[in-house]
């Protein structure tokens, strides 16, 4: 078994950065901005979401924000873990 201590900053961050390219692509797909998803999810301003997605600030979706922009994308929320070519 893997200690938590095994697991890299790097591949933390790259779980990131997947998950919201993920995100990203539905939104796209959805012809949604960012604003609009961030108003959906109750953020007064977008600032947050737009660095949440690209993954810029230190700042990351959190679990929360992931199961509420899987109900405003209408995306099964395990897509955003998927790989493009498993869709």
């Amino acid at each position: 078994m893997k200690e938590f201590s095994d697991v890299t900053e790097e591949e933390i961050e790259h779980q990131y950065k997947f998950i919201s390219k993920n995100i990203k692509k539905f939104r796209l797909e959805k012809n949604l901005s960012q604003e609009k998803v961030a108003l959906s999810m109750g953020f007064t301003t977008a600032t947050f979401y737009t660095n949440a997605e690209s993954c810029k600030r230190g700042k990351h979706f959190s679990l929360e924000h992931i199961i509420k922009i899987s109900k405003i994308l209408d995306v099964k929320i395990e897509n955003f873990f998927k790989d493009e070519d498993s869709f």
